[in-house]
């Protein structure tokens, strides 16, 4: 898909403001359930800034403070696995990761505390990726990942093929945290989303790889302590080359963010998306029905009251 038909396709989704509204919301309520007299389930912004978009989401969720409570440990998981520059869209968006930890912060939150497993040198991903200087300018500590010691040895009884893992103690001290992955094509498990970015979690991620990667993608998600919420990153979107990318030739300008505590729901609806911009269909994506047989969440959306806003 070249450029021109891609952006026509993203403006139909309601990314880009070059069709009527009327058309574009109209396609979005063919993919969502939307009813106003229930609780929000899941949140999809289209068309703004990373944190004005997340502000919304939030909002429409009930407020920050009904996910951290005053006095707790929150920690912060972004995908930082890789030393790109925001642009390049291979990390999750420092101005995202920022929003959230204000939000924290205000919801009464005693520390912040944001780490990932880095692929690329973790030095150098936290610099470059701009998510170290934004986390540490909104107030949250920034920890390392990059060594063993790190890490606990957890049981997964619920797993498949992976039946446990080494997790890292930032995740097992917290009260609570949040996953924020970034949405992009991904060579191996074709997309990464909300679930396979708990891999940033964990220490030994070649097993996934050896040991039929989209069943122990499912399978770490079974850890009995759940993110409290997933934002996903949607503002760029790495359509190719993933999930390191090459070249702002890779990338699309989406402005989405999609956000819910149900980790298989959020995921699908961002797979959706992705479906707009690449062909990609949810069952190249297994880990999503994975995760629903091990009831992690669904994916059926029309079971759920989904949100849409359009910035």
């Amino acid at each position: 898909m070249d450029r021109r038909d891609f952006l026509k396709t993203v403006a139909i989704a309601g990314a880009v403001a070059t069709v009527q509204r009327s058309e574009a919301m109209d396609l979005l309520r063919q993919t969502f359930l939307d009813e106003n007299n229930a609780s929000v389930d899941l949140v999809a912004v289209m068309g703004g800034e990373p944190e004005a978009m997340f502000r919304k989401a939030i909002e429409e969720m009930g407020g920050m403070k009904q996910f951290v409570k005053p006095g707790q440990k929150v920690v912060i998981k972004p995908n930082i696995g890789w030393d790109k520059v925001p642009e390049l869209a291979g990390n999750t968006n420092p101005k995202l990761v920022s929003e959230i930890i204000k939000q924290c912060f205000a919801a009464g939150a005693k520390e912040v505390t944001v780490f990932d497993h880095t692929c690329d040198d973790w030095q150098k991903c936290y610099k470059n990726s701009g998510i170290e200087a934004a986390a540490k300018a909104a107030g949250a500590k920034v920890m390392p990942a990059h060594l063993e010691s790190y890490y606990r040895l957890v049981n997964l009884p619920q797993g498949k093929k992976l039946k446990s893992a080494k997790i890292h103690e930032a995740i097992m001290n917290c009260d609570v945290w949040i996953n924020v992955p970034i949405l992009k094509n991904h060579g191996g498990a074709n997309l990464t989303i909300s679930m396979k970015n708990l891999m940033g979690i964990v220490w030994d991620r070649g097993y996934f790889h050896q040991n039929d990667l989209q069943q122990c993608i499912a399978d770490v998600c079974t850890l009995q302590k759940k993110p409290v919420l997933n934002v996903v990153d949607a503002y760029r979107i790495l359509k190719t080359n993933g999930p390191r990318g090459r070249s702002e030739a890779d990338v699309v300008l989406a402005k989405g963010l999609f956000v819910s505590p149900n980790i298989v729901a959020v995921d699908t609806a961002a797979a959706r998306f992705f479906n707009q911009v690449r062909e990609m269909p949810l069952d190249t994506v297994g880990h999503l029905a994975n995760g629903q047989s091990l009831q992690l969440g669904t994916m059926d959306l029309d079971k759920l009251n989904v949100k849409r806003i359009r910035m």
